[in-house]
């Protein structure tokens, strides 16, 4: 069996295919397996560039991991967070209000077909922020604003009110998207959640995994599937494909896909995320009586976190600049980027937070072989035009990846799930054999 793409998805995909007496070959782009989870080494310690955290009701990635022996511990979050909103309290309120009327709206969808609820093509007709200059002031739409690029990487004006309602379904809630205990921030992966990645490789077979191999062309054969990638040929009774859904059309495909796979491939856009990490002696917030997070509504960072070890050995904040502010970020140059990083640091959390030992940006919009993160969104009309899709096997080649899941969409549980649900799906076409 072929695998396109060496991050969860793939070779969770990898390791049910070669339990079940198939022998799956890997072929991946990057130099290194993880795909959206990174662990960077630098002179200070190690840094997460890529996704990090797990919370409640992720349970085939609690699975995992317990599975692999890679053990999570508990995100710092005693203390105070900053909070800087406009409008304060009255502000907040009213944001909490208009995110439970969301909760409400989305426990009518089908958590596998948003496109198949009552409101679905009204829904998605609209943008987020269509639906929330109606209903919230100014203040009380920074709030959510700052909300939505934290969950979605996005700006409202970017996504279907259809998608936004399809994510809290496919997480269960608001709260597990956004809290952190108790939520989706809750736990994080000692040595890095890329660390799963790296003890799934280990277990593929001799030969079996191919790096620096990025996926030209799927011919599909009357005898099976052929992978044409940069060093090799992988010539497969069927092929999983599980890169983000934005490198799709990088891949030339024989038959040519279906008009509607096709246009998915254009229409899922990933998010504009640039992730920095700053390195500490010691996480000296935290004597100050502070967590390390940061709220507020107003860029370059709006989102910060504790990202030290659980020893503490040393300290490290983690800082998010999302949406158009992270691309107004990008258009500056490095020394100014870091500038106005620092400045936001420094004023919440004390001029020691402002000269970090060891600073690193991960840009993600301007990885080549990712082109975004957290994941793939939809705009007006996604869901409803190219949501019966977004799973559907296309002959002998499969869909995975973090963006295909119907729970915990663009999450790793999410990636977790779509590596299994792709593998069972080529099993059973070959008749479990």
């Amino acid at each position: 069996m072929a695998v396109a793409g060496a991050g969860l998805a793939g070779l969770v995909a990898a390791r049910a295919l070669r339990r079940a007496g198939l022998r799956p070959l890997v072929v991946e782009a990057r130099d290194r397996v993880g795909g959206r989870t990174w662990t960077r080494s630098v002179p200070g310690g190690a840094v997460e560039a890529g996704g990090q955290f797990a919370g409640p009701t992720q349970d085939r990635l609690a699975a995992l991991a317990g599975e692999l022996g890679v053990a999570t511990f508990a995100t710092h979050h005693a203390g105070r967070t900053r909070i800087d909103m406009a409008g304060g309290r009255p502000a907040y309120k009213r944001a909490k209000q208009l995110l439970a009327e969301l909760e409400e709206m989305a426990s009518e969808l089908p958590r596998d077909a948003p496109w198949a609820a009552a409101h679905a093509a009204e829904w998605d007709a609209q943008t987020f922020h269509d639906w929330l200059r109606d209903r919230a002031e100014p203040d009380a739409y920074g709030v959510l604003r700052m909300v939505t690029t934290a969950v979605f990487a996005a700006e409202p004006a970017e996504l279907s009110l259809l998608h936004v309602l399809a994510y809290i379904r496919s997480a269960g809630s608001v709260d597990l998207l956004t809290e952190v205990a108790g939520g989706a921030q809750e736990r994080r992966f000692v040595g890095g959640a890329q660390e799963l990645s790296v003890r799934l490789a280990r277990g593929l077979g001799a030969g079996d995994l191919h790096l620096r191999s990025p996926v030209r062309r799927v011919r599909q054969t009357p005898g099976g599937v052929e992978v044409d990638a940069r060093n090799l040929t992988v010539r497969a009774r069927r092929a999983i494909i599980a890169v983000p859904p934005v490198l799709g059309d990088r891949i030339e495909y024989d038959p040519p896909l279906p008009a509607g796979r096709a246009e998915l491939h254009r229409r899922m856009a990933p998010g504009a995320t640039i992730k920095i990490s700053c390195l500490y002696g010691a996480p000296f917030w935290r004597d100050e009586g502070l967590n390390g997070s940061l709220m507020r509504d107003r860029g370059p960072v709006t989102v910060t976190f504790d990202n030290s070890p659980p020893d503490a050995a040393h300290g490290a904040l983690v800082a998010f600049s999302q949406g158009d502010d992270a691309r107004a970020l990008a258009r500056l140059p490095a020394g100014e980027r870091r500038k106005a990083v620092l400045e936001v640091l420094g004023r919440y959390f004390g001029e020691r937070a402002a000269r970090p030992s060891d600073y690193v940006e991960t840009d993600w919009t301007a990885e080549p072989w990712t082109r975004g993160c957290f994941g793939g969104n939809f705009g007006p009309g996604g869901w409803t035009r190219y949501g019966p899709v977004l799973r559907e096997p296309f002959g002998r080649v499969h869909w995975a990846g973090a963006e295909t899941s119907a729970v915990w969409m663009n999450y790793m549980e999410g990636a977790v799930r779509s590596g299994e649900r792709a593998a069972a799906e080529v099993i059973a076409a070959l008749g479990g054999s």
